[in-house]
């Protein structure tokens, strides 16, 4: 069945699909079957999926894991938030666009433009505007004269500087308001892409998805649009230790999912059909190759690799529960294992997920799919095919292999 696209307020259809994929009824009924399917294979209270949803309990479950962030600073009397190379602007209650423009001495177009919005938009009271030139500091002469009128002298150098593309320079005697001006890191700035949410966001750059509401002043269910400019929230800390589960074979040690800021490590992980190939010269560098325990193949070899690629992410508990193949979008993605489809679901940025369920307990998850050609209660053999890589920015299948109810480390299961 096929389903309207949502349109969001400027009328063009949303970029972000609304977490609900079906009317209330059907998706309670439908994640009720889900729960039964997967409580009775994994006899277990709770089991998330990729993207941080508790299949149990319906909430995310990740934001534990994440670096603990400063609250946002308080804005100015005008709503305004300062740093070094940008300003934000916090919106009011029946705020819009236009109007936010008109307080702030900007134009209504380019403060529309600026935050991927039409001009005639409502805006939410806390929704947050990246300014598209610099207004003057709250307190300082050249900003709004007596009364909220503005300065036609500094609204013409700030077109100048539009025009421009630079940022304005400060009127003669301006100081920087320190009620306006925060001290500390300047937060990073994101501009949500097609297909992004804030909990894949959350994810790429290590914070909580309720922090970046917060920062942000995003609805209950986190609503992003896309070409909205969100601020990251600053980190106070490194994200807490996650008691790991220790899996059959573990201790191989595996890369840290990289960084959001930082260009992948240039040298080339091994792919899981060639690891065991690996010369005796790689095996003497400082960092040790990924490598699993020859317990037989009733374990180490049990599994299948689901698709051609080589793991661009390595299993880190608590940060990511599987692994990642780096693969083409289209790409086919296999059945690990002979069984049974157990599930076809989606997590909470709506990607697609397929759990499989096997002999012994074992249970496989493929994310970031699309094409599939299985049904729920269809039997697969090793090596079918199930689906296709979904597209991407950066395609990849993540996997996932849990034992029971617990997540292990899919290395040492898969093929040598």
């Amino acid at each position: 069945m096929t389903r309207a696209p949502s349109r969001d307020r400027s009328g063009r259809p949303d970029a972000v699909l609304p977490r609900a994929v079906a009317p209330p009824a059907t998706r309670r009924v439908s994640r009720l079957a889900l729960l039964a399917v997967i409580g009775t294979l994994a006899g277990c209270s709770s089991i998330s999926l990729p993207g941080g949803f508790d299949l149990i309990n319906g909430e995310p479950v990740t934001d534990s894991a994440r670096q603990p962030t400063a609250p946002r600073p308080e804005p100015d009397a005008r709503g305004v938030i300062s740093y070094p190379t940008y300003q934000v602007a916090v919106a009011r209650e029946d705020d819009t666009v236009a109007a936010m423009a008109g307080r702030l001495g900007l134009g209504a177009g380019a403060l529309a433009e600026a935050n991927g919005l039409p001009e005639t938009a409502s805006l939410r009271e806390g929704e947050l505007l990246l300014l598209p030139s610099r207004v003057a500091d709250a307190g300082s002469p050249g900003g709004l004269a007596s009364g909220g009128e503005v300065d036609v002298a500094t609204l013409a150098g700030s077109a100048l500087d539009r025009a421009e593309g630079r940022a304005p320079a400060a009127a003669p005697g301006t100081a920087s308001s320190q009620s306006s001006t925060p001290t500390g890191a300047e937060p990073r700035r994101h501009t949500v892409q097609r297909g992004e949410t804030a909990y894949s966001i959350a994810r790429r750059y290590d914070v909580s998805a309720r922090a970046i509401g917060d920062w942000n002043g995003l609805n209950s269910t986190l609503d992003v649009r896309e070409g909205q400019v969100l601020l990251i929230p600053v980190a106070t800390g490194p994200a807490p230790d996650v008691a790991a589960v220790t899996p059959p074979g573990s201790g191989s040690p595996t890369p840290e999912p990289p960084s959001a800021a930082a260009p992948q490590p240039s040298e080339n992980l091994p792919s899981v059909a060639g690891a065991a190939a690996a010369s005796g010269t790689a095996a003497a560098t400082a960092t040790p190759p990924v490598t699993a325990p020859q317990t037989g193949a009733s374990d180490t070899a049990r599994l299948a690799q689901p698709v051609s690629g080589r793991i661009i992410r390595g299993y880190s508990p608590g940060r990511n529960e599987g692994v990642d193949f780096g693969a083409e979008a289209g790409a086919p993605v296999r059945a690990a294992e002979a069984g049974t489809v157990a599930a076809i679901t989606r997590d909470t940025d709506q990607i697609q997920i397929i759990v499989l369920s096997h002999a012994g307990g074992l249970l496989t998850v493929y994310a970031n799919v699309g094409d599939i050609i299985v049904e729920k209660g269809t039997s697969v053999s090793r090596g079918q095919r199930i689906a296709s890589v979904g597209a991407a920015e950066e395609p990849f299948l993540h996997f996932e292999v849990l034992q029971g109810a617990k997540r292990v480390d899919p290395v040492p299961y898969l093929s040598r």
